[in-house]
């Protein structure tokens, strides 16, 4: 397989965010494909599109209600095939962005699955038995509060690491296993590139349901969560990141292989790091990235030291690095130095390479009000944690629309009226901005890797 995916760079596009083509607020298909011009003169090699499935949007896209269809807000299968089709015509190779371990409440299976009567799907996610007042353990959601649910019909609790809407799938089914390959290999006929596979370490449970130990104050990290949340609380040693997950990422590897496309793994996990190093071996996915770069406690000056790391102790792995991205606050409000230092820094780094949209224009974390809040997850820890909607405010395009050329509607996420001076139009006439700044060395960090012998690009 040719290996030039390693150096790449890839664009993260939040759909809800980016472009909003029939002005009800939301993005859409049809706003990127009216952007891929923007894409194309950055110099990017791959986009991953996060999630724009049919979904209940209960957590915006993450709770696929059907992983085949194409949600109505953002356009139809059919606007997808002109949007591959545009983005392939450009040389810009496209991800889906993949929800494996869990699905909507809403979706057949699950709606199958909890009925009282066994049935073909009675095992298809993780029941336990139990009185409606006891969960079966300690596990703790993501989101706040425990991991298990009653469900009064099955009269069985359901595990949701995540959202009590977001149940997890049981792929210690083999069915389940089966299923959800198809529902990549549905996607690779279609003729995408590769999927980022979210929270991928989360696949299997311990089936024997122990309880996960409590960790020493010093122990605790906010990776890939707020500080305070008491998730942070626990070694979580058997609600995820379970060994029966390596030999699953073999066959998805294999199936990968056979289409020529790339898998990128989110980690979010104790031992981050090590974990991206072991799921992201030859024989398990292409890549992998964690929350070392994203979290709150990211010290800049110590990127190098920890990329070196990386390499010295997982040789034979592959590490995607990103500073920015729809689940963390922008690395410009994290980080209290000039964008474009930060910029080059990150486009220095040995690895594949993630953007998210706005990075290259430098935006800083919008701040909201309370009133204006749309996560469920900031809505729980308001206001210790204000949630992960200040990087995901609309894209800024023309300082002379209204709000800034995103829609002609009132958005989903209010503009951010305090960074008119960061709009696309403002920048590109610029030569000293931020977003041509980004271009170029976009254009420098291709051109040095042009410039290598075919040894070392490998």
């Amino acid at each position: 397989m040719n290996k030039s995916w390693k150096e790449s760079l890839i664009y993260q596009i939040y759909p809800r965010s980016f472009n909003d083509s029939n002005d009800d607020g939301i993005g859409d298909l049809n706003g990127i494909l009216e952007k891929v011009g923007y894409l194309r003169d950055l110099g990017i090699d791959y986009v991953w599109i996060s999630p724009f499935f049919k979904s209940p949007q209960k957590d915006f896209g993450y709770d696929i209600e059907d992983y085949r269809q194409v949600d109505p807000i953002f356009g139809s299968n059919e606007d997808l095939r002109r949007l591959v089709d545009e983005l392939h015509n450009s040389n810009i190779k496209v991800l889906f962005d993949l929800v494996l371990s869990h699905t909507s409440d809403q979706h057949r299976w699950f709606k199958e699955s909890s009925q009282r009567d066994e049935n073909e799907f009675d095992d298809w996610y993780v029941w336990a038995d139990g009185d409606s007042k006891t969960p079966p353990n300690n596990w703790l959601s993501v989101f706040g509060g425990s991991a298990w649910k009653w469900h009064e019909q099955k009269q069985k609790f359901f595990l949701h690491n995540f959202l009590d809407c977001q149940p997890d799938l049981n792929f210690h089914n083999p069915y389940v296993q089966n299923q959800m390959l198809e529902e990549i290999k549905f996607w690779l006929e279609f003729g995408i590139d590769g999927f980022r596979f979210d929270v991928i370490n989360f696949l299997f449970h311990d089936d024997k349901l122990r309880n996960n130990p409590q960790k020493n104050t010093s122990e605790i990290r906010p990776l890939g969560f707020n500080k305070d949340n008491p998730y942070g609380h626990q070694k979580h040693i058997y609600d995820n990141t379970r060994p029966e997950t390596l030999a699953y990422l073999k066959k998805i590897r294999s199936l990968m292989d056979k289409y020529d496309a790339i898998s990128i793994g989110e980690i979010v996990a104790e031992n981050a790091l090590n974990t991206v190093g072991e799921y992201s071996r030859e024989e398990h996915l292409h890549m992998a990235y964690c929350f070392e770069f994203l979290s709150e406690d990211f010290i800049f000056s110590n990127t190098d030291k920890i990329v070196e790391a990386f390499f010295q102790n997982s040789p034979d792995s592959w590490p995607c690095w990103s500073f920015s991205n729809h689940d963390s606050e922008r690395i410009a409000s994290r980080i209290k130095k000039d964008p474009k230092e930060i910029m080059a820094k990150l486009l220095d780094l040995k690895g594949t390479i993630c953007i998210y949209q706005g990075e290259e224009l430098g935006l800083l974390e919008s701040k909201l009000k309370l009133k204006d809040l749309r996560d469920p997850f900031g809505r729980n820890f308001w206001p210790d944690y204000k949630g992960r909607d200040g990087c995901r405010t609309p894209m800024l395009w023309n300082s002379l629309k209204k709000h800034f050329g995103f829609s002609n509607y009132s958005p989903w996420l209010p503009a951010d009226k305090t960074q008119k001076d960061k709009c696309v139009d403002i920048q590109e006439k610029d030569p000293d901005s931020m977003l041509n700044f980004s271009k170029m060395m976009i254009k420098k960090r291709l051109q040095d890797k042009a410039s290598l012998p075919s040894s070392q690009q490998k």
